[in-house]
């Protein structure tokens, strides 16, 4: 797709408070956005999802676009992220995925044994399978109006790999991992395959004109430490480390790198030493073990739990302050401990959003 902002520059920030908050640079006020801010809860977003299957919208700029936006207008966000998903990267390596209502993704045919990975891609150009991706966010970047920066994302390795041998959804993964005991070569071969990709799709988000960029390691807490350590930690270290040197190499200025590693406690400290600007940590972890763990340098994202939106607006407000004051205002971006339910009430995530930041303002105020 060609559309009319092709080598136009991208308009000035308004609101670059994020990205001052992912550096570790001082903050008034504490920045928040919410995982999966563009979705099913909002009204707006059905209306776009009744007329078209999830993958067109993931696939046509102007959708995506779109559905970006629709969070924006309605709440005092300090970050978009751009609509899309997940398994759009083992899509680009050739598997084909369906998206069923009531039920979430579906694999059509699995990896089931070794010999299955000959039917994989082994050289995917990003650029032409994801170039939509590609599309949508330079689209989006224009449409913003430099109100919020950007975000872009992509699975990370072993979560990929999961989803891709069990075909959807587990709650024990049992199959994904029975391939890092019984095949452990080939899963490494796997999860070279997708680090590769992954590095080169996330290095084009950047030049298509992403501002920061997520990494969702969803299914991390199902290894333990010993498998995170041997088959996520080395990818996730590679994936920092390859993106920003690519984006020097390429004359661009890295952008901050979040690792969201969902039930990984144990590993804070490892991730926290991975070269990602941000840690993004679930709703199971105490912000104080966080903060001491990762240390002064890191910025925290999190953490409310995804439920507490059903709380009452007041004992929410309650909510909020109680996490601030256990995060401190400087080098934290707040957020939801994982993506936000389709059942939630917007008015909720509007005094979610409202509440970081007046309590974040007069923590602000009265400590100075």
């Amino acid at each position: 797709m060609s559309h009319m902002f092709t080598g136009k520059p991208f308009p000035p920030m308004k609101n670059d408070l994020i990205l001052r908050a992912a550096r570790g640079e001082a903050t008034d006020k504490v920045p928040v956005w919410v995982m999966r801010q563009a979705g099913r809860y909002l009204q707006e977003f059905q209306d776009v999802r009744n007329k078209h299957p999830f993958f067109e919208i993931c696939r046509t700029p102007e959708l995506a676009c779109e559905v970006t936006l629709q969070p924006l207008r309605r709440f005092n966000l300090d970050a978009a992220i751009i609509f899309s998903d997940i398994l759009v990267v083992p899509q680009a390596l050739g598997m084909n995925v369906e998206m069923l209502p009531g039920k979430g993704p579906h694999f059509t045919e699995p990896l089931q044994v070794p010999e299955d990975l000959e039917k994989l891609k082994s050289d995917v150009n990003v650029k032409e399978e994801l170039g939509y991706v590609m599309d949508a966010i330079t689209l989006t970047r224009h449409k913003i109006e430099g109100k919020v920066p950007l975000i872009g994302f992509s699975g990370a390795p072993w979560t990929l790999m999961s989803y891709m041998i069990e075909g959807g959804g587990s709650s024990t993964l049992s199959k994904a991992k029975k391939w890092l005991y019984v095949y452990p070569d080939e899963s490494h071969r796997l999860l070279q395959l997708l680090t590769d990709v992954i590095i080169d799709y996330l290095v084009a988000q950047v030049q298509a004109g992403a501002q920061m960029l997520q990494l969702f390691e969803s299914h991390a807490g199902i290894l333990g430490y010993g498998l995170f350590c041997k088959f996520a930690l080395p990818y996730l270290r590679q994936i920092s480390e390859k993106v920003k040197a690519a984006l020097t190499a390429s004359g661009l200025q890295p952008v901050p790198m979040t690792i969201f590693a969902k039930d990984a406690h144990f590993a804070i400290e490892e991730l926290s030493a991975s070269n990602y600007e941000v840690l993004g940590i679930d709703w199971t972890v105490k912000p104080a073990t966080a903060r001491r763990i990762a240390g002064p340098k890191v910025t925290l994202q999190g953490n409310l739990d995804p439920c507490a939106l059903y709380a009452s607006i007041e004992d929410l407000r309650k909510l909020v302050k109680e996490m601030i004051q256990k995060f401190g205002t400087q080098n934290y971006i707040a957020n939801l401990g994982h993506g936000i339910y389709p059942d939630m009430n917007p008015e909720h995530l509007a005094a979610f959003v409202d509440a970081v930041h007046q309590y974040s303002e007069d923590m602000n105020l009265s400590t100075s």
